[in-house]
């Protein structure tokens, strides 16, 4: 079934690109040019993605996470 019929590209080309390692729908639009006309497939594009293992998101994901003290290690800065 086709995805993007801008540029003909099909459900198991994108599937193919994002077991290559594309994670985001612009990783996909820069393997096949999906996305990048009109629009329209974007959203099915996130939908076949999902939020299936990946090692670029993951590690993003690790960014996002707020960095938590120990209380133990906080230190106030003396009073004057």
């Amino acid at each position: 079934m086709y995805v993007c019929s801008c540029f003909g590209v099909t459900e198991a080309q994108v599937k193919k690109h994002a077991d290559a390692g594309a994670c985001t729908p612009r990783q996909i639009a820069s393997a096949c040019k999906a996305g990048t006309d009109c629009g329209g497939c974007v959203r099915r594009i996130q939908a076949l993605l999902g939020r299936g293992e990946c090692a670029r998101r993951e590690l993003l994901d690790q960014r996002q996470e707020p960095a938590v003290a120990a209380i133990g290690d906080v230190r106030l800065p003396e009073a004057a």
